[in-house]
């Protein structure tokens, strides 16, 4: 199934530049985006990507676009309160919803079921319409209950991609340490990619 439409959510965890980095890629890639950040999102956009964004939805919509170079009909936003969005619908549900960096809390109430705002309420769409789902966790380290969460979802069939870049592609800035793990998240939504290539590609050893 081709990708249409994805939903990007970025949560309170730290790494709000692997969220932006995704975006980057996906809108590169011409899908229909819809971005959801969270209030503590946001505090964290502030602190680590100097980015004041929170406000009014027109107003951030409009920083969105501006920060990316797109317009609004290829990227969108809603509140976190704004339960009248269409995907907060099942009849609208997107091809796939990927929370990166997600947080401990938010990773929590989805497990739970608990739709207290419209991206847990996405969450909870994409798992009864059976709709791809990727967490991108983002805490160490982790607690048993942390553990738990992430394998009651796991075997759910959410996609579980950890925020832990690797080094075997001998990376030489933080650019290439955020591009690993964006494309591993960029592998498990199903869009192809090449910001890393895979194992044994140049030497022809690979599987």
């Amino acid at each position: 199934m081709r990708v249409r439409q994805v939903v990007l959510a970025i949560t309170g965890a730290s790494g709000a530049v692997y969220g932006l980095r995704l975006a980057e890629e996906l809108l590169r890639a011409s899908v229909r985006l819809t971005l959801l950040i969270s209030s503590p999102g946001f505090a964290v956009l502030k602190e680590e990507c100097g980015l004041e964004w929170e406000g009014e939805a027109a107003a951030v919509r409009e920083n969105l676009c501006r920060h990316f170079g797109v317009d609004a009909a290829q990227l969108a936003y809603y509140a976190e309160d704004d339960f009248f969005a269409p995907i907060a619908s099942g009849s609208a549900a997107p091809d796939a919803l990927v929370i990166c960096p997600c947080s401990m809390g938010t990773l929590a109430r989805v497990a739970t079921g608990v739709s207290g705002n419209l991206l847990e309420r996405c969450a909870d769409v994409m798992l009864k319409e059976h709709r791809r789902l990727v967490m991108v966790p983002r805490e160490t380290p982790l607690s048993e209950i942390h553990l738990e969460n992430m394998l009651k979802l796991a075997r759910m069939g959410v996609r579980m991609i950890p925020a832990m870049p690797a080094f075997y592609h001998h990376p030489r800035s933080l650019d290439d340490v955020v591009d690993f793990v964006v494309g591993r998240v960029l592998d498990g939504v199903g869009i192809e990619h090449r910001l890393v290539r895979s194992w044994g590609e140049e030497s022809g050893t690979g599987d």
